[in-house]
C-alpha cells in the first residue's frame, strides 16, 4: 500500500515559490505607494500654485519683482517672479503708448524633497496690467 502525500523536495520549493511570489507582490505595493505618495505631493503642489497665482495682483498692484515663500512648514518652498513681458516677435526698442495695457509674465517654481530626490515644479502665466506709467517708480 502506497501512502499519498508530498515528499520533503516538494515542500520545499512550494515554499521557495511562495516566498518568490510574496516577495515579488511586496515589492509591487512599495513601488505603489511611492508612486501614490509623489501623485499626493504634486497634486498639493498645484492647489497651493493655483492659489498664488489666483491672488497674485488682486489685493496690491502687480509690480516687477521676486518673491518667495513656503507651504506646510516649509516642506514646499516657492519662489515667484514677476516681469515686464517680451513677446519675441516684437522689436525690444518699441515704444509703449502712454495709457496702454502691458502684459506681465509671471514665473512660479515650487521646489520640495520627494523620496530622497529634489523635486520641481514651474508654472507660467500672463497677466494684463495697465501700462508702465501707473507703475509705482514710473516717470511721469
Amino acid at each position: 500500500m502506497r501512502q499519498r502525500g508530498f515528499t520533503l523536495i516538494e515542500v520545499i520549493v512550494a515554499t521557495a515559490l511562495l516566498a518568490l511570489g510574496l516577495t515579488l507582490l511586496l515589492g509591487s505595493l512599495t513601488g505603489a505607494v511611492r508612486q501614490v505618495r509623489g501623485a499626493e505631493d504634486a497634486g498639493r503642489v498645484a492647489l497651493h500654485a493655483q492659489s498664488l497665482l489666483a491672488q497674485v495682483g488682486v489685493g496690491a498692484p502687480l509690480e516687477p519683482g521676486e518673491q518667495n515663500g513656503s507651504w506646510d512648514e516649509g516642506r514646499y518652498r516657492w519662489q515667484l517672479q514677476v516681469r515686464p513681458f517680451r513677446d519675441p516677435a516684437q522689436r525690444g526698442d518699441a515704444p509703449v503708448a502712454a495709457g496702454s495695457r502691458q502684459l506681465m509674465e509671471l514665473v512660479l517654481q515650487v521646489r520640495w524633497d520627494q523620496q530622497g530626490q529634489a523635486a520641481v515644479r514651474e508654472w507660467r502665466g500672463l497677466r494684463l496690467v495697465k501700462g508702465p506709467e501707473s507703475l509705482p517708480g514710473a516717470a511721469r
